[in-house]
């Protein structure tokens, strides 16, 4: 069989995966963030399964532009999806579809108009290296946020479609941007979309072995409770009494980068475990929301108290765990809905 008929039917194939997934997430997630990036993500992989092309590219028609565009676009739709799948409280801005627009009008000018004013692998190169400063973006937030993610079904599964996407697309950018020879630019093609075929089925399966809402929270998540209320094992209401001691008596979420692995030692268990409670137990899907809670209640009551009334808003910040002033204000708005200048405003009047 002619290596450009398995090539056609392994984009296909993956055309037809990426589209049935987007189709999925749309019927069940197109009300969250996440399920919408998710959506675009699939349908913008499917854009690039069907018009990436590893070696000198052939001469370009106008249909394949919006497609080619679509393509490289998904980089920034790949960086705010790890965005979204690292944090519930994620949400998209006004700037985040400029950029989007940015790149994937570049890419169009490029593919009809740079690229066919003879200078072809500048502009492949010059958007390759676009793509892969995006990649590196995403992975380097996955790596930061990972250990605070308490949801076991979502912090594997993230890594294995943040590495396998992250991998694909980086050695995909780095083959465009060499200049193989036609005959091995037709094998590095065929090796490149069958590597994309079996990617894509590999996270398709991967999604279908975790729970939805691990992936996809309900849109306007009810706060998570500060109680427990059936903590039937005595093992676990031991260990929730002593996290308590250690929030309540030590204020310990003050501490400079505390984090699940100092506070797993602090209380002599194992990480996993102290990981499943708050998840499990206390209802938090991540750690930092679980510190910031504590933080957030410590502030309100400076910013409360009349013989605080003078002392300025970033000491209180500071003082409560936070490292500046741009999150603590971030955090204290998504909380309360009003800033902390407001929040001790109205508390002076209500006084």
């Amino acid at each position: 069989m002619p290596l450009a008929t398995i090539d056609l039917a392994l984009r296909a194939a993956t055309v037809a995966m990426l589209l049935v997934l987007a189709t999925s997430l749309f019927r069940d997630f197109r009300n969250v963030v996440t399920g919408r990036l998710a959506i675009a993500f699939a349908l913008g992989s499917a854009a690039h399964a069907a018009t990436s092309a590893i070696g000198t590219p052939s001469p370009l028609t106008a249909w394949h532009g919006p497609l080619i565009a679509l393509s490289t676009g998904n980089v920034v739709v790949f960086w705010l999806f790890c965005r979204a799948l690292c944090d519930d409280a994620f949400a998209l801005r006004w700037w985040h579809g400029l950029i989007w627009l940015a790149v994937a009008a570049f890419s169009f000018v490029n593919c009809l108009w740079i690229a066919r004013s003879g200078s072809a692998r500048l502009a492949i190169t010059t958007v390759n290296m676009i793509a892969l400063g995006f990649i590196i973006l995403a992975v380097i937030q996955t790596v930061a946020s990972w250990s605070a993610d308490l949801v076991e079904g979502r912090r594997t599964l993230r890594i294995f479609i943040v590495a396998a996407a992250a991998l694909y697309g980086g050695l995909n950018a780095i083959l465009q941007m060499l200049a193989l020879p036609s005959d091995a630019a037709g094998i590095a093609n065929l090796a490149n979309i069958a590597v994309l075929a079996a990617i894509v089925a590999a996270i398709i399966c991967a999604m279908m072995q975790v729970t939805a809402g691990d992936l996809f929270p309900p849109p306007r998540e009810a706060p998570a409770p500060a109680k427990v209320v059936d903590a039937t094992a005595a093992a676990d209401q031991r260990l929730i009494d002593a996290l308590t001691r250690l929030m309540a008596d030590e204020r310990i979420y003050r501490h400079d980068h505390i984090t699940i692995g100092t506070l797993a030692t602090r209380l002599s268990v194992p990480e996993y475990r102290l990981r499943r409670l708050i998840n499990q137990r206390l209802g938090y899907r991540n750690f930092n929301v679980f510190l910031n809670e504590r933080r957030i209640e410590e502030a309100k009551a400076a910013l409360a108290d009349p013989a605080q009334a003078e002392v300025p808003v970033i000491t209180i910040a500071m003082d409560a765990g936070f490292q500046s002033l741009g999150p603590f204000n971030r955090a204290f708005k998504a909380t309360t809905g009003v800033t902390p200048s407001e929040y001790r405003k109205l508390k002076a009047t209500a006084a």
